[in-house]
């Protein structure tokens, strides 16, 4: 693709965090510009009326998606709940790209995402063959494609924690202990979201049953070229806005696994591996940044192994990474519109 390409894009769903952070992060990007938002219930008020954060990136009104321009879009941001997202996706002309934040083409049998999500899938034959957006595993293979699926925030930072040692360590010990900012759960007004309720307070949810166990499991066995892995699986809700950490106890040599989490990231422009033995990395640390740092350490237990990974859940969990799958898809550099962000601490 020629370097001097510019994108214009439509960001669906542009009145949620994902959607908002994607508008935010796109603001900073050379080659590609917001000219559309679409929102249902909000369409018609200003994105800054919403966000005004964002007044003064990209104040676009916010529209139903029927009444965007498709002709001037090269690419769109699904950042819709899971079943809006295919429902509005399968819907676009063949020109869009599109980059899916959503849930709806992660999962590759369309049996296991109606069983998971509660809905059958609209294209079973499509979503078997979409590409996983998990740049530093899949990245190679997304250039030139016109639809990727993100992975979620969750299978984002345990999948980076745990792919490079899936090898190393007895598959049936996986246990993941994850934590996550209440931005997490969405926008959406719900009860437990409120301050009252989440605040001095952390509770697990989703216990053995969580959405984001056969995504992490279906890609862990794809590595491991294996059908039989599965994975422990608890998230907690954090009282705080964004940010995620995850525990993953696994049982292997501590020193093996630790080499080959610094072989596989040695290059990648927003994963970095602490040494043995240094300080446990913290959600500040990433907060606001496309950034995974990853931490080993030897349990207690003899031939146990703690591995923590932190993410942003809203920019490396989502519109982050998003940005970064686009930029390989054109085979841009992958760290376009990413590169210069710090974290906000404290």
């Amino acid at each position: 693709m020629n370097d001097k390409t510019t994108l214009k894009a439509a960001v669906l769903g542009a009145s949620g965090y994902t959607g908002a952070e994607t508008v935010r992060l796109l603001a900073g990007h050379p080659r590609v510009e917001a000219v559309a938002a679409t929102g249902h219930s909000l369409a018609g008020k200003q994105l800054s009326e919403i966000f005004p954060h964002l007044a003064g990136a990209a104040d676009l009104p916010v529209v139903k998606a029927d009444d965007v321009d498709w002709s001037n879009v090269d690419v769109a941001f699904g950042c819709l709940p899971h079943g809006t997202s295919q429902d509005l996706i399968e819907t676009l002309p063949d020109h869009v790209r599109v980059v899916d934040l959503s849930a709806d083409y992660r999962l590759r049998d369309a049996a296991l995402y109606a069983e998971t999500y509660g809905r059958a899938h609209l294209n079973p034959e499509r979503t078997a063959h979409v590409k996983y957006g998990l740049p530093e595993w899949r990245g190679a293979d997304l250039s030139g494609e016109t639809l990727v699926a993100c992975p979620g925030c969750y299978p984002t930072a345990s999948l980076l924690a745990l792919l490079p040692i899936i090898d190393l360590v007895d598959p049936d010990s996986v246990i993941i202990d994850a934590k996550s900012g209440v931005s997490g759960a969405g926008r959406g007004l719900k009860e437990g979201n409120l301050f009252s309720e989440a605040a001095e307070g952390v509770h697990a949810y989703g216990v053995g049953t969580h959405r984001h166990a056969p995504e992490i499991e279906q890609e862990l066995n794809l590595q491991a070229g294996r059908t039989d892995i599965g994975v422990t699986f608890t998230p907690h809700l954090i009282p705080m806005t964004r940010g995620e950490l995850v525990t993953c106890h696994v049982r292997g040599d501590v020193d093996q696994i630790h080499a080959a989490l610094i072989a596989k990231y040695a290059a990648a422009p927003f994963v970095s591996v602490l040494p043995l033995g240094a300080p446990t990395p913290d959600t500040r640390h990433v907060r606001g940044t496309n950034n995974c740092r990853i931490a080993v350490y030897p349990d207690r237990v003899k031939g146990r192994v703690v591995v923590i990974a932190v993410i942003d859940n809203l920019v490396k969990g989502s519109s982050g990474q998003a940005i970064q799958n686009l930029n390989l898809m054109m085979d841009w550099d992958e760290t376009l519109g990413l590169a210069g962000l710090q974290a906000l601490f404290p």
